[in-house]
């Protein structure tokens, strides 16, 4: 099993653990991973509300290193996956727009056109619909742990875009996985809420109050750790926590782990192997690792 791996901005600089901690726990669990060669920003939807037609071209210029390479994308951003799922739908679906498109690309000297025959997928749907990955390699069960699942908002929604098995609405897969690694899934009313992180220069008190709004309803719960499988999620949640307690009046404390390190924990791998360290929130907190 080989993916060609679109790690994203955030994942080459303010997100460094996320990436780190990724490539220890593919090699545990025997998935192939090749960084696309001069990857491109997806737009991180701002890019296509400037130049639609230009962000378009972008994610088709990323998906065409994909299908020179053989291989099927994998990311571990929400919003990267919705930006090129997004690209690729609207592409396949269009032959005149993916005519302009491969014109855009050839004209600016790329080798490479777009043709449709890479999938875009995510690690976590990846774990999801391949159960045997973690057969007899969870070393250290988590047992007793208990794990507030936030998806976010862009690996759901638009479902047209982002479903993933029968039903966005009522995803539980992310819950399932934690119950593989030995933790117990807490429901909290927050799961599927928006972190506001693409909002924060530009309405900042509101996405702190979500912010806190967010990790409260985990600590509510009685979760010992958020898990989210967006670094972009990861930061807002993670970075801002101390804020977004002022904005709501809380006092909850809860460390917001990246999906693959919380996979890592069950793994046997330890806090510093998975960057726990770069964590802003809760270092003193988290018991397992």
């Amino acid at each position: 099993m080989k993916y060609a791996l679109f790690p994203g901005c955030v994942l080459e600089g303010a997100a460094a653990e996320a990436y780190t901690s990724l490539k220890k726990v593919c090699e545990k669990l025997n998935i192939g991973i090749e960084e696309i060669p001069n990857w491109t920003c997806c737009g991180a939807s701002h890019a296509q509300g400037v130049n639609d037609l230009a962000a378009l071209a972008v994610n088709a210029r990323n998906i065409s290193i994909a299908e020179h390479m053989g291989l099927d994308i994998m990311t571990v951003c929400n919003t990267c996956t919705l930006q090129l799922r997004v690209a690729k739908k609207r592409l396949d679906e269009d032959k005149a727009l993916r005519e302009k498109v491969n014109k855009i690309l050839k004209d600016s000297g790329h080798p490479y056109e777009y043709k449709g025959t890479s999938k875009v997928t995510h690690f976590l749907w990846i774990l999801d619909e391949h159960p045997e990955l973690l057969k007899g390699k969870v070393e250290k069960p988590l047992s007793g742990v208990k794990v507030a699942a936030y998806y976010g908002c862009h690996i759901l929604r638009p479902e047209d875009v982002m479903k993933h098995g029968e039903s966005n609405q009522n995803a539980v897969y992310m819950e399932n996985l934690i119950k593989a690694l030995g933790a117990e899934p807490v429901p909290f009313s927050a799961s599927h809420k928006c972190c506001g992180f693409h909002a924060q220069l530009a309405a900042e008190h509101d996405v702190l109050t979500v912010t806190g709004q967010i990790v409260d309803s985990a600590d509510k719960a009685e979760a010992a750790a958020i898990v989210t499988p967006c670094p972009l999620c990861q930061m807002q949640l993670d970075m801002y926590e101390p804020e977004g307690r002022d904005a709501v009046g809380s006092k909850a404390e809860v460390p917001v782990l990246h999906l693959q390190q919380l996979v890592g924990f069950a793994l046997g791998l330890s806090k510093a192997d998975m960057g726990f360290d770069r964590h802003v929130s809760g270092q003193k907190k988290l018991k397992i690792g």
